[in-house]
């Protein structure tokens, strides 16, 4: 290989290598809530925060738009997406026919270690919960379910997962009442529970219930959402705010 040659091959490696790295950094900003609803992602500051170019930046962003993180506004820019109530309603529910195969699979595949793992990963949630550390609550809470998604042993499922959690800790964030967790500690015993017991069906039930659950306290009046004629006219008052 010329020295050109294995030059441009480092260069796009490198880029390769930003693009997930931009990917990521906002990815987990969405993950541990430190980047919510509606922030903007102006280019040139993470051109500046990267060292590299609006190029680069662009493909991360596009991804993300791809994946459901990102809105991407014609000659504004980027900001982190807000999900409407059909969007959370429509997300709930995939996640919930996703999470159900997934921890269906688990039961069946997960070994005595796996299941020690995640004997501890609750612990350390416990340990969090107690010391009022939300944001490593949230990222652990979020850890057992994907952990699962991998003893599962269907990438396919497991990728799918990953993008709806995103999804969901967006909205969880921005929109459950503040001092709730993003996931019931209790809930997740349960879970482990029957997995431990290779009880398929009990972990499915329980998985349902936490996540019907998780949705229940979204408060979705917060939400954008399209209004109708007669509020933009005034004639009718606007719900949340006659609830004020």
């Amino acid at each position: 290989m010329s020295t050109v040659r294995a030059g441009a091959k480092q260069e796009k490696i490198a880029k390769v290598s930003t693009d997930e790295r931009i990917y990521q950094s906002i990815f987990e900003g969405v993950l541990n809530r430190r980047l919510t609803p509606g922030m903007k992602l102006p280019e040139p500051e993470l051109c500046s925060l990267f060292g590299v170019g609006r190029a680069v930046v662009r493909r991360a962003l596009e991804k993300l738009a791809h994946d459901g993180i990102v809105v991407l506004r014609p000659n504004k820019g980027a900001v982190i997406a807000q999900p409407t109530r059909e969007e959370t309603r429509e997300i709930f529910e995939t996640r919930r026919a996703v999470e159900r195969a997934l921890v269906e699979l688990a039961a069946q595949r997960a070994s005595v270690d796996d299941i020690a793992a995640l004997r501890k990963q609750l612990a350390d949630e416990h340990e969090a919960m107690h010391r009022f550390d939300q944001p490593s609550w949230a990222r652990l809470a979020s850890e057992f379910h994907l952990r699962i998604a991998a003893l599962a042993g269907n990438s396919i499922l497991e990728r799918y997962l990953v993008e709806l959690i995103s999804r969901c800790s967006l909205i969880v964030g921005a929109y459950e009442p503040v001092g709730n967790a993003p996931c019931e500690h209790d809930e997740h015993t349960a879970i482990l529970d029957c997995l431990e017991a290779r009880d398929a069906q009990g972990a499915i039930g329980h998985m349902m219930a936490h996540l019907q659950s998780l949705e229940a306290r979204i408060e979705t009046s917060r939400m954008p959402g399209k209004k109708r004629l007669a509020q933009l006219l005034g004639i009718e008052p606007d719900r949340q705010t006659a609830m004020e």
